[in-house]
């Protein structure tokens, strides 16, 4: 791991990767739809329908095919189809599960690991989250940043090229100083594209690289990101 070096920003992709999103939406889910004796079939067609509706839905934004709509808008969308699959109807509870981004747990690692290294770096989130999903769950997640960044800003999705500007943009340096950590392999391509340094640190549920993808750093755990930062 020895070419992470001379970095002077890092920056951090945000669901997946700081936090356990997976299973934050299914917990949520099965809080929300009514029991039922097959409800771990019912949870997992749930989630499958959210993630499936969502991912679309911001591919359509970056193709074209769909004004930009916030993430907002998409999880109310997604809401609403688990609610109509699952036969929730209560108001309140498909609004409340709208809104499960906003409370997702951190991996068991996250918050110490952003706050060792939040001493010796500016720390900066990067998500496709909402800027008001963002504020919540950095709060409810107790995430430590020193600025958080939503692609809602540039009305776009990751992998966007302008998403990547935007980080580099603020973080003021050359990209070749901006480190870009992400759990999805397809996250740290677009970056690498758009000049950053990349690090790959391994999540249930992420994307690993394949075999031809060269990123400047590997990890099993995010400590393992934070103690090479800061040997030095």
């Amino acid at each position: 791991m020895a070419r992470i070096h001379d970095i002077e920003v890092v920056v951090f992709d945000v669901l997946g990767t700081l936090v356990d999103e997976p299973g934050g939406l299914r917990a949520q889910i099965r809080a929300a739809v009514p029991e039922s004796g097959d409800a771990d079939v019912l949870v997992d067609e749930s989630f499958s329908l959210w993630e499936r509706h969502r991912e679309r839905e911001q591919r359509r934004v970056g193709q074209g095919r769909r004004a930009y709509a916030g993430t907002d808008v998409i999880d109310a969308e997604a809401a609403q189809l688990v609610a109509d699959h699952s036969g929730l109807t209560a108001p309140a509870a498909i609004a409340r599960l709208a809104t499960a981004s906003r409370r997702l747990p951190p991996w068991d690692d996250s918050v110490a690991g952003l706050d060792r290294l939040a001493r010796r770096f500016p720390v900066v989130g990067l998500s496709n989250a909402g800027r008001t999903t963002l504020l919540r769950l950095t709060a409810h997640a107790g995430l430590r940043w020193h600025q958080a960044l939503s692609a809602e800003s540039v009305r776009a999705y990751k992998p966007a090229p302008e998403v990547y500007r935007l980080a580099v943009d603020t973080a003021g340096c050359p990209p070749e100083r901006v480190l870009m950590v992400a759990a999805h392999a397809w996250d740290l391509r677009a970056a690498q594209a758009s000049g950053m340094r990349t690090a790959y640190v391994r999540r249930p549920g992420g994307d690993p690289p394949t075999d031809t993808d060269e990123f400047d750093g590997r990890f099993d755990e995010l400590d393992e990101l934070v103690t090479e930062l800061t040997a030095t």
